[in-house]
């Protein structure tokens, strides 16, 4: 179990340093990549779970989510009492990559004046204010992606440094977990920034209040819940209905 808590903070530090690292390498002022726009992004995205998800996939399954990690629970393919250890290795992986990205942008977000657009490269922020159909954008984006996994991993894939734990994805999910967070990025993505993962959102939001960055507005702290419980009450209400399928 340890391990599996060590690969989870890895796999969703590189998932957040591939995927803030897109989004800074598109908007931050004098990048060689600036303006490259949304296409790039929910590329740099889906790479990064890619990536993250090869890495980490053997280990512990590679959630890197913690909607993965409830939903899976949900649908009884995974045990509760791991859920909370998840979680937080998590949100303190993606906390560690949004610093990363910080490091290695710094003098980029040093030279951008826009305080919404620095915070764009850590968290999620909606398009058009609505609360009520900014958390439909969240738990539909979250529920396409939960539904779609459990018939990409099943219950076939398992960890072997946990013993007799059915986790989720192994490396073999990789590619066509990658083209699904793509998918939902080009296609459900514009309303709010599509987090449809509380660690991504919650973590980077932390470190952007933390940090040091020149010129940084609010961290948004009135909208964080949404990309929190939005993609919760998306993966457990797919988790429901796979297993009124399946059962």
């Amino acid at each position: 179990m340890e391990n599996a808590l060590i690969y989870e903070v890895i796999g969703t530090a590189i998932l957040f340093i591939m995927g803030g690292g897109v989004v800074a390498n598109s908007i931050l002022k004098k990048s060689k990549a600036e303006g490259a726009g949304w296409v790039n992004i929910a590329f740099g995205w889906g790479l990064g779970v890619f990536i993250a998800v090869i890495v980490a996939g053997p280990y512990s399954g590679a959630h890197i989510n913690p909607a993965v990690t409830i939903g899976l629970a949900a649908a009884g393919l995974f045990p509760w009492q791991d859920v909370p250890g998840y979680v937080i290795a998590q949100i303190f992986g993606a906390f560690l990559g949004a610093n990363i990205v910080y490091l290695v942008f710094k003098t980029h977000f040093d030279a951008t004046d826009d305080p919404d657009g620095k915070l764009a490269v850590f968290s999620t922020m909606p398009a058009i204010p609505n609360k009520f159909y900014n958390m439909v954008s969240e738990i539909v984006g979250t529920f396409i992606l939960i539904f779609v996994i459990f018939y990409i991993a099943e219950p076939r894939f398992v960890a072997d440094m946990i013993e007799g734990q059915v986790v989720g994805l192994g490396s073999l999910g990789a590619l066509p977990v990658a083209l699904l967070v793509v998918g939902i990025g080009m296609s459900l993505g514009g309303p709010t920034g599509y987090a449809i993962n509380p660690a991504r959102d919650l973590g980077p939001r932390i470190a952007h209040y933390i940090l040091p960055i020149k010129g940084k507005g609010s961290s948004g702290w009135h909208y964080a819940w949404i990309p929190v419980l939005g993609p919760v009450a998306g993966a457990i209400l797919a988790a429901l209905l796979y297993r009124i399928i399946t059962i």
